[in-house]
Parts: structure tokens; C-alpha cells; sequence
């Protein structure tokens, strides 16, 4: 199965969040953003504020040397056009069977448009449930209308 590679950025910043003992749930109350994000930045989708990305080496102790890096504006979505790892290709599943019947839905109650990926926030929490436990994953994006001109 072919893997990810990892930048040189993502693996530093992800080995002193390991050898910290720090899961992005106590990133987020030192950066001041979500879990989400802050994973987003470690892995190059995302771009800190000098601010946040002070705060955020700090906490892993990596010094300013790092700090152009993630204050640079990404390229995002660059990886494989199917995802192989099993957790990220169930989202694509997810969007192969009920991404149309969620277009529809979303067109019925809002009209033409989309769902910003911009103006948008992504939340995971979980759910204890004596079956199993639940992942709950909450997308919540602005909607655009699409322009007649």
C-alpha cells in the first residue's frame, strides 16, 4: 500500500508534538485555534499568523527557525487522487455514495450555490455509545449562492 510522504516540516513539527506528550486538543487552548486547524498546519493546509505560530513552537519547543515555513501560504489538497490510508478513503466513500443525495438536500433547502470550503469549520468529537463509540464529525461552511450575470 503506497503511504503519504511526509514533508521534512510535518514530520518535525508531528515528532515534537509525540516527544511533548501534546495532542492537538492542548495545542489548541496554547494557539487559540481549533484541533483541526492546528493538525491542518502541521501537515502544510493551513498557514499561522506570526502570532500563532510563535505560540505554537513554543509549546514544542522547535525555537523560530520553522516560522517562515508555516506562515507560508500552502498549496492545498496536493496527495493522491484516491486516498489509500483506510480512515481518509472512508471519507471518500462517504462522499462516492451520499455526495449527490447531500447536493441535493442542500440545493433544496438553500438554492444554486455551495458550501464554502473558505468560510468553513470542522469539528470531531466523540461520542461514547455502549454499541461502540461514534465519531461525530460537524462541517460547517457558508453557503454561496452561484452568480447570474
Amino acid at each position: 500500500m503506497a503511504s503519504i510522504e511526509l514533508s521534512e516540516l510535518t514530520q518535525t513539527l508531528l515528532a515534537a508534538k509525540k516527544e511533548k506528550g501534546l495532542t492537538f486538543a492542548d495545542l489548541e487552548s496554547v494557539v487559540g485555534q481549533s484541533e483541526v486547524w492546528i493538525a491542518s498546519l502541521f501537515y502544510g493546509q493551513s498557514a499561522a499568523s506570526e502570532e500563532e505560530g510563535k505560540k505554537l513552537l513554543a509549546a514544542l519547543d522547535l525555537g523560530e527557525f520553522y516560522l517562515p515555513q508555516i506562515m507560508a501560504y500552502p498549496t492545498k489538497g496536493l496527495g493522491p487522487v484516491v486516498p489509500t490510508d483506510p480512515l481518509i478513503y472512508r471519507f471518500y466513500e462517504i462522499m462516492q455514495v451520499y455526495g449527490m443525495p447531500m447536493k441535493d438536500v442542500i440545493q433544496e433547502k438553500f438554492g444554486d450555490g455551495i458550501m464554502s470550503a473558505i468560510d468553513f469549520t470542522l469539528d470531531i468529537e466523540k461520542v461514547e455509545d455502549p454499541k461502540g463509540d461514534r465519531v461525530k464529525v460537524t462541517m460547517n461552511g457558508k453557503f454561496l449562492s452561484y452568480k447570474k450575470w
